[in-house]
Parts: structure tokens; sequence; C-alpha cells
């Protein structure tokens, strides 16, 4: 039996486009017989991973965590895609999610693509989510990717049926005084979507961008012109209280907002993010 190398796993690899499992299991079968693995790989059908990777993935999980630092806390989250809930919601599937997160934390990673480069193993995380792929026989890929640092750092993770596992996480960086009411901003960020801490934080052309279609929707009302300006103005005000978290108001109590919350409490939020299954960039 000829040894199973790096090389041979590679040439079958490159020639078959199969999953590295599938390649390494089809060696073994084959005694090493680079040959007779390829007529292996056609007669069990297995799907190239190219082709794997043409399909949607969509589905998924995201796990979370908080790591505890010299200076704060800091929190993880990383979306792992399949293309079914069927997959996505396997005791296997969600073992690996951890996994992900794990090879995440370990390397302090800021990014997916750097996640994806980082150690897993004698490899890579993008090498063992290779391998997954071909596991669970459907296309697997990281997608969405958070990390936030602060005193302190709360997450919620928001599981739409019980049986499927979590698929929205939303986390939040305060000081020590808004930790206190750092899971109820949780919960909101959940819940409402903002994209924004603060107004200041909202990108000056996507407020020039509201500013125009208030104005253009105000003329196109009729409004008389000398009023237009405070129309606008109050649009855009409403505009920031749905989109900005620390001007939304507090869906337990709207008659304060979520910044008055940490006001209430002498702290303050410094950062948040929040990540849903499905709703990153569009492969």
């Amino acid at each position: 039996m000829a040894a199973i190398t790096a090389a041979l796993i590679k040439q079958v690899r490159e020639d078959t486009g199969a999953g590295m499992l599938d390649v390494k299991k089809a060696l073994t079968e084959a005694e090493g017989d680079v040959a007779r693995a390829k007529e292996i790989i056609r007669a069990k059908g297995i799907a190239a991973a190219g082709k794997r990777e043409g399909r949607k993935a969509q589905e998924g999980t995201i796990a979370s965590k908080v790591v505890e630092g010299a200076e704060g806390e800091t929190g993880y989250a990383v979306e792992l895609n399949s293309e079914t809930d069927f997959v996505a919601k396997t005791p296997k599937f969600v073992e690996f999610a951890d996994e992900v997160l794990g090879y995440a934390v370990a390397a302090e990673v800021n990014n997916a693509e750097e996640l994806e480069a980082a150690k897993a193993g004698d490899s890579t995380v993008k090498v063992a989510i290779e391998e997954a792929a071909a596991l669970f026989g459907e296309h697997v890929k990281v997608g969405q990717f958070a990390k936030i640092s602060g005193e302190h750092v709360e997450i919620y993770a928001h599981k739409k049926s019980a049986e499927m596992p979590p698929s929205i996480v939303a986390m939040i960086a305060t000081d020590k005084a808004g930790a206190a009411v750092a899971h109820e901003a949780a919960l909101q960020i959940s819940a409402m979507g903002a994209k924004w801490l603060t107004r200041e934080d909202v990108p000056a052309d996507v407020v020039e961008s509201e500013r125009r279609v208030a104005t253009e929707k105000s003329q196109a009302e009729g409004k008389p012109e000398k009023i237009i300006p405070k129309i606008v103005e109050g649009r855009l005000n409403a505009f920031f209280k749905e989109v900005v978290l620390l001007e939304q108001p507090f869906v337990k109590d709207p008659s304060k907002t979520v910044g008055k919350l940490f006001e209430e409490v002498g702290g303050k939020a410094t950062a948040f993010a929040r990540i849903e299954v499905g709703k990153g960039e569009e492969e």
C-alpha cells in the first residue's frame, strides 16, 4: 500500500475538485492508488468542492463568546453558514461552529478573512471548513464576523425556535456602571436592529442622502418652501430614532430612549454589534 502523502491528496483534489476528507477516504479505500481513488470518487458521486461553493449558504448559526483580558472584556461572534436549516440545527454543525469560534478567539482575529487564515490544528480554518463541507454534504462558509471590546461586554443570543441554534446575536460594550442595563440594551439591539450607536457615527453620505430624500419628498407634497427646512429636520430626527441605538425608544418603556436608560444608571455604551443569519453580503 502506497503512503497517503500530502502530495497525493493534493493531486487528487486538484484533479477531482473533491473535498479533502472525501479524498483521504478514497485514497485509503484505494490503498494509495490515485487512479482507483478517482474512480471511487466518481462512483460515489461525490460533489466537487467547487460545485458546493456555487450553491448559496444562507442558513446556519452564530457562535459567540466573551473573553476576559487585562484591559476589560472582548466579545466575539462568528456566523457559520450552511445551505439548509436541517444541517444548521444538527449537534455536529453547532459543535463545529463553536470550534471555529475557538480558533477566532485563540488567534485574536479581527475579521472573517483573518479567521479563515487562522491556525486550526495542523492546517487552517479555511481547510477545516472545506473538510466540514465534505462531511455535511453542503456548502459551508464563514459569514459575518463581529468583535467588540470594553470594560464590560454583554451578549444576547436569540433563537427563532426552540429546536434551532441562535440566529441573531447582539453584543454591547459598556463601562462598569452601564453593565447594569447592558442585558436590556442587548435585547433592544436584537429586536430593533439599530445600525449606529450615536448620530455622530452615521456616515455623512448617509445623512446627506436622507436629507435629499426628505427635501424632495416635502417638495413633492407641495409644502411651503419656507417651512421645508424645518420639516426636513423633523424627518431626519425620525430617521435617527430608527437607526441610532441611543436615540431609539426603549422597547420596554417607549417613554424613554435607550440613551436615557444608560443615563439613569450613570453609565454609557461604547460599542455594539448585531449579526443575523443570512443577512450578510450576498454570495
